[in-house]
């Protein structure tokens, strides 16, 4: 559980349901072209990032965002004095890097990855949490690690060290906070592209013969 987490069970409960959703990303890729899902994503995302923009100023875009929203939102997403982006802009971001820079299995696992897993780790975290690990709590972390692995387990033709690497670091980039330029990372960036990252470096490194069947998902 994350310190001083805002958020009751009840809303993180409808926040992460809504999360959990975007697994649809994940299952309709497997059965699309990438240049399809290209068509589909970026006007998906540049319609989040409409709002995201327009809510940073004040105006009826703004009230209603906070009006419609406020109460699954966390205290940085809160805080007025620095533009950020959503947890919808985020995660439709997460999927356009994905489907551009990386073939579709690993893309597919990535980001099954931060829709599932970081769902998992955080009701688990929220109900049994007890005992730190970076940011978040050792009990989230480990539903993280165990809900990735039963990913790894179902996504076709991902290779399973690849698959347990790309858990393991989607694990710790779930745990911890990163910032640049003291800009917090969403973790729906950084856990999908971390992991991603991992794994295509696994591949190109100890299996490259295998790349080819990466682009193939049955």
């Amino acid at each position: 559980m994350e310190h001083n987490d805002r958020l009751g069970l009840r809303y993180e409960v409808a926040r992460k349901a809504i999360h959990l959703s975007s697994l649809a990303i994940a299952v309709i890729y497997c059965h699309i072209t990438r240049e399809l899902a290209l068509m589909l994503l970026v006007p998906l995302f540049l319609g989040f990032f409409a709002v995201d923009l327009l809510k940073n100023f004040k105006g009826p875009v703004a009230d209603w965002y906070h009006g419609t929203f406020g109460y699954m939102l966390r205290e940085h997403e809160l805080e007025g004095e620095k533009p950020h982006m959503n947890g919808a802009t985020c995660i439709t971001l997460s999927a356009l890097i994905l489907v551009i820079f990386f073939p579709k299995i690993i893309a597919i696992t990535a980001f099954s990855m931060v829709a599932v897993s970081d769902t998992m780790a955080a009701l688990v975290g929220k109900t049994l949490g007890r005992h730190r690990f970076g940011h978040k709590s050792l009990e989230g972390s480990g539903a993280f690690f165990l809900s990735a692995l039963g990913i790894v387990a179902v996504v076709p033709n991902i290779d399973p060290l690849a698959g347990v690497l790309m858990a393991l670091v989607g694990t710790v980039a779930e745990a911890f906070v990163f910032r640049i330029a003291g800009f917090r990372i969403d973790d729906n960036l950084s856990i999908p592209i971390a992991a991603a990252a991992a794994g295509m470096l696994y591949y190109t490194i100890f299996i490259p013969e295998a790349i080819e069947i990466l682009s193939i998902c049955r």
